[in-house]
């Protein structure tokens, strides 16, 4: 079953106006920040699109690469104030594989090629099981680290900081790699639902390269890119 969201009062706020009272002259502040991508109505009309041809092509994948997992995606819009551009993918308390995308994020792509090729990324993640693989590496991590603290004696507050440390550390050990793995999968959505995933991938040039960081939790852009280019080969 698909479950589509709906886009409340958005354009209501266009008719707000800026009221500027007369007084002392203000202080000086500090540098603005860059403004924020504008949703506009030609940006709505191209995300419930998308939504509409990608969330079926994510389920059926789902439902062909994992049978066992709940595949009736959600998709939801993040509207809280000052969020940054942004798309997750998580679950709700039944199971429910949900993916948020942000008013910025909605307002940033370029093209509907890009804003595909994201929610592929973001739907191969539940179907590739990154959650719960993540939270086994975590825990994995947190017993390691609390265990060699406790034996070496340490006091309660140091081996809770080390399965503090732990559970950090475990949780970014395949965090590149699920990444790569999403984006090699997203591009097969994106693909079967009718959008161009190297056109889509460009959108990795708008945000900054993270570089090949040790314990990063996103590869270098060139290296996703390039993942693309390899699966959007052979389709």
């Amino acid at each position: 079953m698909r479950r589509f969201a709906c886009l409340v009062l958005i354009f209501g706020l266009a008719a707000c106006v800026e009221v500027v009272e007369t007084g002392p002259a203000p202080r000086p502040a500090a540098a603005p920040r860059p403004a924020a991508p504008v949703v506009t109505r030609d940006k709505v009309q191209q995300f419930l699109t998308v939504v509409q041809r990608v969330e079926p092509v994510a389920e059926r994948e789902c439902r062909a690469r994992a049978p066992r997992s709940n595949c009736d995606f959600r998709i939801v819009v993040d509207d809280r104030p000052g969020q940054p551009v942004n798309a997750y993918q998580t679950l709700d308390r039944n199971g429910q594989p949900i993916i948020a995308f942000t008013l910025p994020m909605i307002g940033a792509v370029r093209n509907s090629d890009e804003l595909a090729f994201v929610m592929g990324h973001e739907a191969a993640h539940h179907i590739a099981g990154h959650i719960p693989r993540q939270q086994q590496s975590a825990a994995a991590g947190a017993l390691i680290l609390g265990g060699i603290a406790a034996i070496t004696g340490a006091g309660q507050g140091v081996v809770e900081q080390a399965v503090d440390l732990g559970a950090g550390v475990g949780g970014r050990v395949f965090s590149k790699e699920f990444e790569l793995e999403a984006d090699a999968l997203g591009t097969v959505i994106a693909h079967k639902s009718g959008y161009d995933p190297l056109r889509g991938v460009a959108f990795f040039s708008q945000i900054p390269d993270p570089g090949n960081r040790f314990l990063g939790t996103h590869p270098p852009n060139a290296q996703r890119v390039e993942t693309v280019r390899r699966v959007a080969a052979g389709l």
